[in-house]
């Protein structure tokens, strides 16, 4: 089955980490993978056009079909193999509902995250402004309370929704995983550090970690004050 699935990927990108984590929660290993590399502008090659016509990572196929949006990879992969690996959706509508709303507010929190460290790099020079970065480190702070009071309330071991890793886990981890990798202080917010350390740990998250940051394991500190 994993040999008919092919992924081309960049390394620390989240929307293709997802997909990563999702393949190895469903035991498909052995799939068709390929790093490739954004300063060198492979994402823009043919051969990811030809899967995905946008010229962005992931590009993934499974047979003839196509799935490049990261979330709905993840989707299509737990339908497609529901009965192997681990179960994903849970059963319960209560339980699905909490999992979908944290699954699409990861959307918003990953938004929040890359508009403070990725400012300099959507912004053009010419328009950038002082103001303009504080407002978007507000509203980071902002999610962050939100977050750390979800996984408050759950309390502890708990997973984003609830007492089982669902997909809300897999498409939000690498969100967190990036916050501490660029220094947010786990003091400071202890329950997503403590949600970090836990799942950082998971074979899933061993296996599909990006393989630059285990070449440098130290990572940045540009969230150290928030």
């Amino acid at each position: 089955m994993a040999k008919d699935i092919t992924l081309l990927w960049g390394s620390g990108s989240p929307p293709c980490w997802r997909v990563m984590i999702a393949l190895e929660e469903k035991n498909l290993q052995g799939y068709n993978s390929k790093l490739l590399s954004f300063d060198k502008m492979e994402h823009k090659s043919q051969e990811v056009l030809d899967i995905n016509p946008r010229g962005q990572l992931p590009a993934f196929k499974h047979g003839d079909v196509v799935v490049n949006e990261s979330y709905a990879a993840c989707f299509y992969l737990e339908n497609k193999f529901k009965s192997q690996g681990t179960k994903l959706i849970p059963d319960g509508p209560e339980e699905q509902a909490l999992m979908y709303q944290r699954m699409f507010e990861g959307l918003t929190f990953y938004e929040k995250l890359t508009s403070v460290l990725f400012y300099d790099w959507y912004v053009p020079k010419e328009e950038r402004h002082d103001s303009a970065l504080k407002r978007n480190k507000e509203n980071l702070v902002t999610e962050l309370g939100l977050w750390e009071g979800y996984l408050q309330k759950l309390g502890s071991g708990s997973h984003l929704a609830g007492p089982s890793f669902t997909l809300a886990d897999v498409v939000v981890f690498p969100t967190v995983a990036f916050l501490f990798r660029f220094g947010l202080s786990a003091e400071r917010y202890p329950k997503l550090g403590e949600y970090h350390a836990r799942l950082k740990d998971r074979p899933s998250m061993k296996a599909s970690w990006p393989p630059h940051w285990l070449e440098n394991p130290e990572g940045q500190d540009v969230l150290k004050d928030m």
